[in-house]
């Protein structure tokens, strides 16, 4: 019987169960935040969690134990740099077990594992109920009505300014009306007075003519 034996076997040989928990653990700390099923996630909070606390001496020492399960180098860098340093005082509990159901196929469960610190990076978009789905529609559907409106005073204004357009046109055609109007009869007149000065002319002539005559007739009859 198994009573009081602490681990996971996962179904794997000793020498494949620690190279699961080191991948596992490389991935944690590389993205993190990684999706597995919940007994994986389990053993990978225990393996993982005293690295973590083992880097945060920030030795020689400590470099070459941890070093001996994550062999990725930038994982390394990364772990005594940026996760060390947001980690703090933070007195162990740096990842945390989220459960997510069953998979379809083999109902395995399945949870996610993540650094406690991160939650800004990798916190999950929250889901939009029912009342947020109709506060954002009511939203949508009253952002047109002030659309319409802007475009009702853009209407109008345009159309006022089209009736102001209209009516000074109109006053410009009426007030060049008025001068062709008045100017036509002033032409008239000059015509009619030109024509009175040039018959006058005429008259004038005919008459110095009659009068010649008249005389030239005078002087045949004395002789």
């Amino acid at each position: 019987m198994r009573h009081r034996v602490k681990g996971r076997k996962l179904g794997r040989t000793a020498s494949h169960r620690k190279a699961t928990l080191n991948a596992l653990a490389t991935q944690l700390l590389r993205y993190k935040k990684i999706k597995t099923t919940t007994a994986k996630a389990k053993e990978t909070k225990r393996f993982v969690e005293p690295l973590i606390t083992k880097a945060k001496k920030n030795d020689t020492a400590a470099r070459r134990y941890v070093a001996r399960f994550i062999k990725d180098k930038e994982v390394l860098k990364e772990l005594f740099g940026d996760i060390v340093e947001k980690v703090g005082d933070r007195p162990g509990g740096y990842t945390r077990v989220v459960k997510l159901g069953n998979r379809a196929g083999d109902a395995a469960e399945l949870s996610i594992i993540e650094l406690v610190d991160y939650n800004e990076v990798t916190a999950p978009k929250k889901k939009e109920t029912k009342g947020t789905e109709e506060s954002k529609a009511k939203k949508t559907k009253k952002a047109p009505k002030k659309e319409e409106a802007v475009e009702a005073e853009v209407v109008e204004e345009k159309a006022e300014n089209k009736t102001t357009n209209a009516k000074s046109t109109t006053k410009k055609k009426t007030g060049e009306t008025k001068e062709d109007k008045t100017e036509k009869p002033k032409a008239a007149s000059e015509k009619k007075t030109d024509d009175k000065a040039e018959n006058e002319v005429k008259e004038e002539k005919k008459e110095e003519d009659k009068a010649q005559k008249e005389t030239s007739s005078e002087k045949k009859e004395d002789k």
